[in-house]
């Protein structure tokens, strides 16, 4: 207290503070594992003494370690704290930055002014954990670290590419073992739930879900996955990768390298008398076409495939080179899906929006008075200033009835398809994300910013 006082010349007061808001001051103001690197600074070099493989240790328990290890570990454990699904360590001119995608969303985390001058050394770390070759530097590579923390085991997809300023690194983290999402937890309204409950419950045809990366569509195929998986169904799935380990479903690993692709490994599914198939995604015509197959010879199936909404993804499968009558034969659903920030139910408050923007907007301004209010996002401790805290979905779900299909099998546009559905009482992407707005789970900006228009005119 003395030293302090001839320090600064202030008087100091003394404050009983919880160890974990001293931590998190500590983190804003000086950066995560800062203390790593003063001692680091302090012994002049690096020790490398400790390369074991992060899988045998519990991050958790940050001992002794050596210090660039120790660092890199800190650098994980605080993205699992904060929910982070990426993490992306850029190199700048005079910079490392590292930032998490936490809900969707790329927060960057503050870090010591110094990391710049242990950039080799942490890229390095990462990739010798990765089992990476550390000496190459002008190639992009990929590769996997399987870490374990407070018991939950994560896989942690590892890929560098090389830029002006060094080589880029990403790191994706997925949770293997439990946080499996059931039907219920995907954010679908009663109506929705109902009609997708009684698409997974078929005894063939195929089920698609589109959306653009980190849209949640693995993680609605998994649900509709454990709502079925029982003593009396075979289930096998191809992945790549594997994010969650499901007991009871066949799961294989992709690895193309090999020659274990997609459309080989669902050959062999045929094989094996399954009863349903999951398909990570369908990205080639091959693949699409056996699927197809596997659907007109009575097996139920699931996959993933990239386009803006429902109707598209009518249209892509016929540019894949699909005959119509395939299309129109095998599809049974498509669901389109998007993730949308939740609320902080401690911090959100009522907000008044201008009835024009909402208009302009199509938002159903005559529900206001039944329904919401809107509420706005404004950060607390909770959800760490940001005024959101989790995920839930937005859905946009077209059944493929008998009265549809004439329109596939005389090469409709994704327009025309659109239409006939909206006709027929489905609801689009938008207008069930004001459904979550009036329930207070989300914000219109949250809205705005993952939906377009649903005005069809100006898409022809």
């Amino acid at each position: 207290m003395d030293g302090l006082r001839l320090a600064t010349e202030y008087r100091i007061q003394l404050v009983l503070s919880p160890e974990e808001d001293v931590s998190t001051t500590a983190k804003k103001f000086y950066g995560v594992g800062a203390e790593t690197l003063d001692r680091m600074m302090q012994d002049g070099g690096i020790d490398f003494d400790d390369e074991e493989s992060l899988s045998k240790q519990d991050l958790s328990e940050l001992d002794q370690e050596a210090s660039v290890v120790k660092f890199v570990n800190q650098i994980i454990w605080e993205a699992y704290k904060d929910r982070a699904t990426d993490i992306h360590i850029e190199p700048m001119e005079m910079d490392l930055r590292i930032r998490y995608r936490v809900d969707g969303v790329l927060h960057e985390t503050p870090m010591p002014p110094q990391l710049k001058r242990f950039q080799s050394s942490v890229i390095s770390r990462i990739k010798v954990m990765a089992n990476m070759d550390i000496a190459e530097k002008r190639l992009p590579q990929d590769g996997r670290i399987g870490v374990r923390i407070r018991g939950e085991e994560i896989d942690v997809r590892v890929s560098t590419m090389p830029t002006v300023y060094g080589e880029s690194v990403s790191l994706r983290l997925l949770m293997r073992g439990g946080g499996l999402i059931t039907m219920t937890d995907l954010g679908l309204n009663d109506h929705d739930s109902s009609l997708l409950k009684k698409m997974i419950t078929r005894p063939h045809g195929i089920l698609l879900v589109t959306g653009p990366t980190g849209s949640g569509k693995s993680t609605s195929l998994y649900a509709w996955l454990h709502t079925i998986n029982s003593i009396d169904k075979r289930i096998m799935s191809a992945e790549d990768p594997i994010e969650y380990e499901m007991a009871g479903v066949n799961q294989v690993q992709m690895r193309p390298e090999i020659g274990l692709t997609f459309a080989n490994t669902l050959r062999t599914f045929l094989r094996q008398d399954p009863d349903v198939i999951m398909v990570g995604e369908i990205r080639d015509r091959e693949t699409a076409e056996i699927s197809i197959r596997a659907a007109l010879t009575g097996h139920l199936v699931f996959s993933t495939i990239h386009t803006n909404d429902s109707a598209s993804t009518i249209t892509r499968l016929l540019d894949m080179g699909i005959e119509p009558f395939l299309v129109a034969s095998s599809v049974e659903g498509l669901v389109a899906q998007r993730l949308v920030r939740g609320l902080c139910k401690a911090c959100r408050r009522p907000v008044e929006v201008d009835e024009a923007f909402l208009r302009e907007h199509n938002f159903p301004v005559e529900r206001l008075a039944t329904e919401g209010p809107i509420y706005e996002a404004v950060g607390c401790d909770a959800c760490r200033g940001n005024g959101y805290k989790g995920r839930t979905g937005i859905f946009e779900i077209m059944p493929v009835t008998d009265d549809l299909r004439p329109l596939i099998i005389s090469h409709a546009s994704a327009n025309q398809i659109k239409a006939f559905a909206l006709e027929h009482g489905m609801k689009t992407l938008r207008e069930d994300g004001w459904d979550k707005v009036l329930a207070g789970k989300t914000t219109i900006d949250e809205i705005l910013r993952v939906t377009e228009d649903d005005d069809i005119d100006e898409e022809v």
